[in-house]
């Protein structure tokens, strides 16, 4: 792929990556950010390289999804470390979108699924949110098909059982 290709389809799909980096980083905007911007760096560098084996996008989600998981692993280390609390914090400001999209019912579900396993929770985020196949899902989790078919599975059902439960 020309690097000018490249740029394209990362300008394409940025708000859909932000979003999954998003998601892998549990809400927290300045990690996201951090995730997203490591992962364009290794892709640019040439450190995550597209084969071809998948489609773009969920070669991408996955290359998000490893990077934010390095990061975390990282950040927690650091944290033992005697310095670690000079770093530098988010400012707490809430994102005026995310505010507007709190209804009851959204953070209903999002408190459901939070909830859930972290494989379920990265499956059906990708599958509801991302908009990709289960098959795209797996890629991008790093899992078999018929692993992420049964995420996504007993995903819907645990969630399902969360929010009847929470209404009651």
């Amino acid at each position: 792929m020309s690097p000018e290709a490249l740029e394209l389809e990362l300008d394409r799909l940025h708000p859909a990556a932000f979003g999954w980096a998003l998601a892998c980083c549990g809400g927290d905007r300045a990690a996201a950010e951090d995730a997203l911007q490591t992962s364009y760096l290794k892709i640019l560098d040439g450190r995550a390289r597209f084969d071809g084996r998948a489609s773009f996008r969920t070669w991408l989600f996955a290359v998000v999804r490893y990077t934010a998981a390095g990061l975390r692993r990282r950040a927690a280390f650091r944290r033992w470390l005697p310095l670690a609390a000079l770093g530098a914090t988010p400012d707490g400001r809430p994102d005026p979108a995310a505010v507007l999209a709190r209804t009851e019912a959204t953070r209903r579900l999002t408190a459901a699924l939070d909830r859930l396993p972290r494989r379920q929770r990265e499956v059906l985020h990708l599958v509801f949110y991302q908009d990709l196949t289960i098959a795209e899902a797996a890629d991008v989790a790093g899992v078999s098909v018929g692993t992420a078919r049964t995420h996504y599975e007993r995903g819907k059902v645990a969630l399902r059982k969360l929010l009847k439960e929470e209404r009651q």
